[in-house]
């Protein structure tokens, strides 16, 4: 790649994850049928264990990995068809999200053979849950400047330090600790950091609610004072922490999750517009919303079929993410602007539409946040471009 040049090819054709799509749409028209609106605009985030278990069963988890390992050797594509279905249709996925998602794969990769045998079954069976230990206070999106230490001691590793916006700690068994691991006076800002997998039970480690402005407890602080991991908690190699996570960072930018947490309101302004009298507004928007969509769709699917061919899409996906944000955060005021007085914010509303809008009015600020900053993101996509 020079210049200005990037490339999104076209997918492979994969008629086995077309033919798995009937499949689930089944599944989810049965299991789906009692959920509200509201929960369904949820999309991700939502929350129930017994449905992760479900979806295990149906070998729906680790769907790419080695049978060895609990996975099902399945493609990209056809996991990129679950994941998507699960999303249009505001399915609670968010208990195994993340270890599905990155923290499987990074395992899958960069772990010993004894985190992979321990682990991995236990995730594609829908019963073991993660969450990334990244961020930090006064660091923000800024990674290479974490300040949480672990220091290899006879025992282990001691850890000390602190994690912030670590979304479902509360209620994972694993997080995958990115921390520094070299000297004091390491210069290099994205050298001496390692990665670890974390055993949350372990003393030494507290974790705190960080409560939504709308009192939701998604977000936690995770404290670590004198944690000691053991010797094999480490993830890879140390000092390799960086590369690492940047690697695992394309898994996380790069689906539909970053562009259709919004879908449930557009879904809701279709069956609006199917029952009210013809209105042009209101099917315009409804175009435009379903054009930049497709366009997305298409962008995220090419970078499954990298991922699926052994590539680093990592620019690629940095860019659905930063696309996807801004259609995510824009179809509430598509949306209210089009309905012309159909639409009504209101949680506690009988009418989807309303419920939908409402719930996702209070929570789209957010969307540009989690996976990395929009200012962080445009760094990348400009050096990616050869812009600076």
């Amino acid at each position: 790649m020079t210049g200005y040049d990037i490339a999104f090819p076209p997918p492979p054709p994969s008629p086995a994850a077309e033919a798995l799509r009937i499949e689930v749409r089944a599944f989810l028209a049965e299991t789906m049928r009692h959920r509200t609106s509201k929960e369904r605009a949820e999309s991700w985030i939502g929350v129930d264990t017994a449905f992760s278990r479900d979806m295990g069963r149906r070998g729906w988890i680790g769907m790419t990995w080695p049978k060895a390992y609990g996975g099902h050797e399945r493609s990209a594509l056809e996991r990129y068809v679950v994941v998507e279905e699960m999303l249009a249709a505001g399915a609670p996925v968010n208990a195994h999200w993340i270890a599905d998602r990155q923290s499987g794969p990074a395992i899958l990769k960069y772990g010993t053979e004894q985190q992979r045998r321990d682990i991995l079954p236990r995730i594609a069976r829908g019963e073991c849950y993660f969450c990334i230990g990244m961020s930090e206070p006064d660091s923000g999106s800024d990674l290479a400047s974490a300040r949480t230490r672990a220091v290899e001691t006879a025992d282990g590793w001691r850890v000390n330090g602190t994690k912030l916006w670590t979304s479902g700690a509360h209620q994972a068994h694993y997080m995958i600790l990115f921390c520094k691991t070299g000297g004091s006076g390491d210069s290099d800002r994205h050298g001496g950091a390692s990665q670890f997998l974390v055993d949350l039970t372990l003393p030494g480690i507290s974790i705190r609610p960080v409560h939504a402005l709308t009192g939701e407890h998604h977000f936690n602080e995770v404290h670590f004072t004198d944690a000691l991991l053991p010797k094999d908690a480490l993830l890879g190699q140390r000092g390799d922490g960086w590369a690492q996570v940047m690697s695992e960072l394309a898994f996380e930018r790069s689906g539909p999750e970053r562009f259709l947490s919004s879908f449930q309101v557009f879904a809701e302004l279709v069956q609006h517009a199917a029952s009210a009298p013809p209105d042009r507004a209101t099917h315009m928007a409804i175009g435009r919303i379903a054009a930049r969509t497709a366009v997305l769709r298409r962008m995220s699917r090419s970078v499954a079929g990298m991922l699926e061919a052994g590539q680093d899409p990592s620019l690629q996906a940095a860019l659905v993410k930063d696309l996807g944000n801004s259609l995510e955060q824009e179809i509430p005021d598509i949306v209210r602007a089009a309905a012309r007085g159909g639409a009504h914010p209101d949680l506690g509303s009988d009418n989807g539409l309303d419920a939908a809008l409402a719930y996702t009015i209070q929570h789209a600020p957010s969307f540009s946040l989690r996976g990395g900053t929009r200012e962080i993101l445009r760094g990348i996509i400009a050096r990616g471009l050869g812009l600076r």
